[in-house]
This record gives structure tokens, C-alpha cells and sequence, in this order.
């Protein structure tokens, strides 16, 4: 296990002025998540993650 759970996952190539996956990052901190944006240069897409062992409701 690396530490890290991924909420979602958002291709780089996102419209211009938009920035899906940090609106959706910021949804998740005001539900009490650290979530947090990072780049998978692997994938060429953004991931919405919360590092350690946090529990993620699917359901919510």
C-alpha cells in the first residue's frame, strides 16, 4: 500500500479555465477531507487523494 487513497480522477486536458479536480478537492476539504491534487505524469491526468489511511464513504 503506498498511502494514499484516490477520490477521482480528471484528464489533464481539461477545458481552458476550468479546474475540475481542485473544485472537486475543495468540496472534499469542506466535507473534512485532506484532500489533495496531485499529477500522475503516467496517466496524464490529475488525482484527487487523501494521503495515510483515511476511511472514504463511497456512498456520500
Amino acid at each position: 500500500m503506498n498511502g494514499r487513497t484516490v477520490l477521482e480522477r480528471f484528464p489533464a486536458g481539461g477545458p481552458r479555465g476550468s479546474w475540475p479536480a481542485e473544485e472537486f478537492a475543495q468540496a472534499r476539504r469542506r466535507e473534512g477531507l485532506a484532500a489533495e491534487v496531485v499529477m500522475d505524469l503516467a496517466t496524464d491526468a490529475f488525482l484527487v487523494i487523501v494521503r495515510g489511511d483515511a476511511v472514504v464513504d463511497a456512498a456520500a
